[in-house]
């Protein structure tokens, strides 16, 4: 079975994404993505296939996938019963060697996270002591923002390149390679670039990908973990904090401008995504200066 590309939106001025999944079970299938995978299992247990290498899981396991090598975690039986309140909870970082800077890896201090990156194309599973201090900057990481949480990125990274604890998964490496789907999101994604000031409908982009409705919800939020309509108004979300800070066009203004309908809708949105209104972001950023 050809794997499937999935996509991890980035938020809010980030060039990386980490994400705390809570699920009834995991719900990716077999997958791949360009980016690097630090994946840590919180809660749940089940089987592991990462490239040619199968294994169970259960919590405590961490992992560093590489690049476009396809993988996935299968829960066991029980989770998928009806009425099952059992959890399966992970923290996900994905990144690539864009998040780190152009021509990070060339300076010779980055010298040993090239060498683990590279090495990644097979795998790694992290074991005894560097398993647990990720582990615990892991679950650190996930309440940081900006340039904190970009330096601990790094910490991440290099208390796994220094690490003895470090086993190869796979006995070959493996790159997933779906062009039909790489093409279908890449299209979608273009149109929603240049057209989400508009109302987007999601019958627009079932058309674009040549699927039905019902087939390209499921293709779409499988891929990027997010509905149709969340990713849009996540998209315009993001549009609109720029031009709060970068012009000064009322917010009225910016929520037109943007793809909203009404200014109520907008700052309920706005105030959801970014935890304060659109006028106290604007305040915040301009004390700043």
């Amino acid at each position: 079975m050809k794997p499937a590309l999935e996509h991890l939106p980035k938020g809010k001025e980030e060039s990386f994404v980490v994400k705390y999944f809570d699920y009834n079970y995991y719900p990716t299938p077999w997958h791949y993505h360009p980016e690097y995978e630090i994946v840590l299992v919180t809660e749940s247990t089940g089987k592991r296939l990462i490239g040619d290498h199968i294994c169970n899981f259960e919590p405590g396991n961490l992992a560093l996938i590489g690049s476009n090598l396809p993988h996935t975690y299968r829960n066991d039986e029980k989770y998928y019963q009806a009425g099952s309140s059992l959890r399966a909870k992970s923290i996900v970082i994905h990144f690539s060697e864009a998040s780190l800077g152009n021509d990070f890896l060339q300076l010779p201090e980055a010298k040993p996270l090239k060498k683990l990156l590279q090495q990644s194309a097979n795998g790694f599973d992290i074991h005894d002591s560097t398993n647990h201090l990720v582990s615990n900057q892991l679950e650190k990481i996930v309440g940081l923002s900006g340039m904190r949480r970009w330096l601990h990125l790094l910490e991440i990274l290099n208390t796994i390149a220094e690490s003895k604890d470090l086993i190869p998964v796979c006995k070959d490496s493996m790159i997933g390679k779906n062009e039909k789907e790489s093409e279908r999101l890449c299209l979608v994604f273009d149109w929603i670039l240049h057209n989400y000031e508009r109302d987007l409908r999601v019958t627009e982009a079932a058309e674009i990908c040549n699927m039905s409705v019902n087939a390209f919800s499921r293709f779409f939020s499988l891929r990027t973990r997010k509905t149709f309509s969340a990713y849009v108004s996540n998209m315009r979300l993001n549009k609109a904090a720029r031009l709060l800070v970068e012009n000064e066009l009322s917010v009225s203004d910016i929520c037109y401008d943007c793809g909203f309908n009404n200014i109520s809708n907008f700052n309920r949105q706005f105030l959801k995504q970014y935890e304060v209104s659109p006028v106290k972001y604007r305040k915040m950023f301009l004390e700043l200066l």
